[in-house]
């Protein structure tokens, strides 16, 4: 009786051992897809920001290079 409570202590060891292992690996798991889920949710908000700016009529500074309202070329002006 004193060998199978020694065995099955030992069976709950390892097990715990493991446990935590898979439990700090399944942290850091869940800290990735974190890391991934933000960097696409920029990603978008960047794809949708530039599409909502396509829409509208912002001129773009840098096909205006003979223009005087731009102060980088005001010397070739």
């Amino acid at each position: 009786m004193e060998r199978l409570n020694s065995k099955l202590y030992l069976q709950n060891c390892y097990i715990m051992k493991e446990n935590e292992r898979l439990r700090k690996k399944a942290q850091l798991l869940n800290q990735e897809n974190q890391a991934l889920l933000s960097e696409l949710k920029q990603k978008l908000s960047k794809s949708n920001s530039k599409a909502n700016a396509s829409n509208t009529t912002i001129p773009d500074l840098n096909l205006s290079s003979s223009s005087t309202h731009n102060p980088t070329n005001s010397s070739t002006n």
